[in-house]
């Protein structure tokens, strides 16, 4: 590692004062600096500041420096979320990792992650090899000519199904950015991964309230059954009523550069009835738009059946 600066500002004011790399439970940040992928050369430990609280009064609200852990053990928590945290990684992650930093992790594309590789996402218009290379782990949609690499988090894609906002910090006041908007695809610049502004801070995540979401889930299939991230997966919300769907909420996640809302598929969804073969014909626009690789074509079509399998998830024993 190089050589940087390190201080704990106690206040949130102190830390938006000075420049520098937020670091809170650091499972991404001092991975990335050890193999030189970021070189901070100030680096502010932001623990201290008073970003924490779960409140399931009236919806969702999490702050930034929560432990993914405790947010997954807490009563009133969505399942779709609690389960999304549960099924991210290791327990001693878990009890490490903060929220905000879980939604700021970056891709673990390996070509990101090795520096002695081309990678548009580390060095604008070097290149992107995963394209030709060793593709299969990266997405199919949401891709542009100049990356294909997956978003990482699981926490994301079931915050997104739910419409949560993140409330941000800085120096110059506050603002709300929805979730879904807060990511960007990559396009031409795929080196801006969000909206997050310099000097800005997740103070707050906000998942508005719903009512239904108590029956939620998130599915996840991946290569070995722990601490490994998604081939794909799915956050499901329905709202059930005499065997019919009144309302959905689908996002997915594995295959897509963000994580990756599913409107045709909920709008599909809604007034059918509850059966498997409703949501075969609803998961069938899943995959809409895809572009797969030479070595991930296998997520289209394995897309369409986890969306199936988390909607099947929820509704048995009620169809």
């Amino acid at each position: 590692m190089r050589p940087f600066d390190l201080t704990e500002p106690a206040t949130v004011e102190a830390a938006l004062a000075e420049p520098g790399t937020f670091l809170a439970g650091g499972t991404t940040l001092v991975d990335l600096m050890k193999l030189n992928v970021l070189t901070p050369q100030h680096v502010l430990d932001i623990n201290a500041l008073p970003l924490r609280g779960i409140d399931t009064g009236d919806g969702l609200r999490i702050g930034a420096l929560e432990r993914m852990g405790d947010v997954a053990e807490h009563p009133g928590v969505y399942p779709a979320i609690s389960r999304a945290l549960l099924l991210s990684a290791s327990q001693q992650l878990r009890n490490m990792a903060s929220i905000g930093g879980n939604l700021l992790q970056r891709t673990r594309c390996t070509y990101f992650r090795d520096v002695a590789t081309p990678c548009n996402k580390r060095e604008p218009g070097s290149g992107c090899p995963a394209i030709s290379g060793a593709n299969r782990m990266h997405a199919v949609l949401g891709t542009s000519d100049a990356c294909v690499a997956t978003h990482a988090s699981d926490l994301a894609v079931a915050l997104v199904a739910l419409d949560a906002e993140v409330r941000l910090v800085s120096a110059t006041g506050e603002r709300t950015v929805k979730l879904a908007d807060f990511y960007r695809q990559p396009g031409g610049t795929p080196d801006v991964e969000n909206d997050l502004r310099d000097g800005e801070l997740i103070s707050e995540v906000v998942v508005p309230r719903l009512d239904w979401a108590s029956r939620s889930t998130y599915v996840k299939v991946r290569d070995r059954q722990s601490y490994e991230f998604a081939l794909c997966s799915a956050a499901v919300a329905l709202d059930v009523r005499d065997s019919r769907i009144a309302g959905a909420r689908v996002a997915v996640g594995g295959v897509a550069t963000v994580p990756w809302r599913l409107p045709a598929v909920e709008e599909a969804l809604r007034g059918a009835p509850a059966t498997e073969e409703s949501f075969e014909a609803a998961a069938s626009a899943a995959a809409d738009g895809a572009r797969p690789l030479s070595a991930n074509g296998f997520k289209v079509p394995l897309l369409k059946r986890t969306v199936v399998r988390a909607l099947l998830e929820l509704t048995e024993g009620s169809r």
